[in-house]
């Protein structure tokens, strides 16, 4: 059955990613954007290349407007809510535009979604920042690593929330109203606490997305800065990934209403930032890459790795793509496509 997709943020790395997926089967999309990222234009181009500039409607504006967000959810069987600020370091600067775009963009949306007249199904990625910096889970030093002491399968979705930064805070709120949005209107809403998603069509920068900006930096011959030890420890989940957890949600959608998972590459796609990323990158470049070190960042987490289980179980899920394979993708298409990132 043909549905209509309303996708916010389509213009972003995940979102022109779901939208380039989403059209490929012949869904009827509409993209909202504010086209404030770097890398959108190129996104939407990218887009038009693929299936032609009317295959999809681009609605250009903000979730902060909730009069245009409510007209653009009127016929939307599906709203994947992707935009939103991604910095901590930008929250930390302006704390006020941050709570707008996340925590009331996302409440704009489920009001949408509430009065659209089509019981629309909300997928809101969240993410791994609303438990904080954790700093209650032992951890232990390796060679090239932190591990968890007592959470072998990683971080469930039972774990305390710990809203810090602004950035936590909003995505938080967000987070929470998603759920409770279920709970008390009914409205069928998914929310995924999102790891470290990364893949082809991601501008990263130094402030987020840090995999691809590594990647970017390297190829380009930009410094590269690490902040901690380098031996902080992600769980990286590649985009096509995610993509397939959405929509197992949306066909699960019964099972999965009202329900939060944690997503992410979980304790088989791990690496830490530096000490192990590094190497891996070397190889890929075949050439040593200089780097600086600098203090630890507030907040910043020494281990994260999503305990993906309950995704499992519940949806039928598991990452399909390893770390190693995937930022050989991703390290590729930054070297094919490595004019964009003058």
């Amino acid at each position: 059955m043909q549905r209509t997709y309303l996708v916010t943020g389509g213009a972003g790395f995940i979102g022109s990613n779901y939208v380039f997926h989403l059209l490929r089967r012949s869904e009827r999309v509409k993209i909202l954007d504010n086209f404030s990222r770097a890398g959108a234009a190129h996104n939407l181009r990218w887009l038009e290349e693929s299936f032609g500039a009317q295959a999809f409607e681009v609605l250009r504006g903000d979730v902060r407007d909730a009069a245009f967000v409510l007209e653009a959810a009127r016929d939307a069987d599906v709203i994947v809510h992707l935009a939103g600020q991604v910095a901590v370091t930008t929250s930390v600067l302006d704390p006020r535009a941050d709570f707008e775009h996340n925590a009331l963009g996302t409440l704009n949306v489920l009001e949408a979604a509430r009065h659209s007249g089509r019981h629309s199904i909300v997928i809101y990625a969240s993410t791994n920042k609303v438990y904080g910096g954790m700093e209650e889970e032992e951890v232990v030093e390796e060679a090239t690593r932190w591990r968890y002491k007592d959470l072998p399968f990683g971080v469930p979705e039972t774990q305390p929330l710990d809203l810090h930064s602004p950035y936590g805070c909003s995505k938080g709120a967000g987070d929470q109203y998603v759920r409770d949005y279920h709970r008390i209107y009914g409205l069928p809403t998914v929310v995924f606490r999102q790891s470290c998603i990364y893949g082809p069509r991601q501008f990263g920068i130094e402030d987020q997305g840090w995999v691809a900006w590594f990647v970017i930096a390297a190829v380009t011959g930009r410094p590269i800065t690490i902040y901690g030890d380098g031996k902080q420890v992600r769980d990286l989940l590649h985009v096509s990934d995610l993509i397939r957890a959405y929509d197992l949600a949306i066909e699960h959608i019964e099972r999965a209403a009202g329900q939060i998972y944690n997503l992410g590459g979980g304790p088989a796609n791990t690496l830490s930032i530096w000490a192990e990323f590094g190497p891996l990158l070397e190889r890929l470049l075949g050439r040593p890459i200089p780097v600086a070190y600098d203090d630890w960042r507030p907040g910043d987490q020494r281990v994260f790795i999503a305990d993906i289980r309950k995704a499992e179980r519940d949806l039928g899920w598991q990452p399909q793509i390893g770390v190693e394979e995937g930022v050989r993708r991703l390290f590729e298409w930054v070297k094919e496509h490595r004019t964009l990132f003058r």
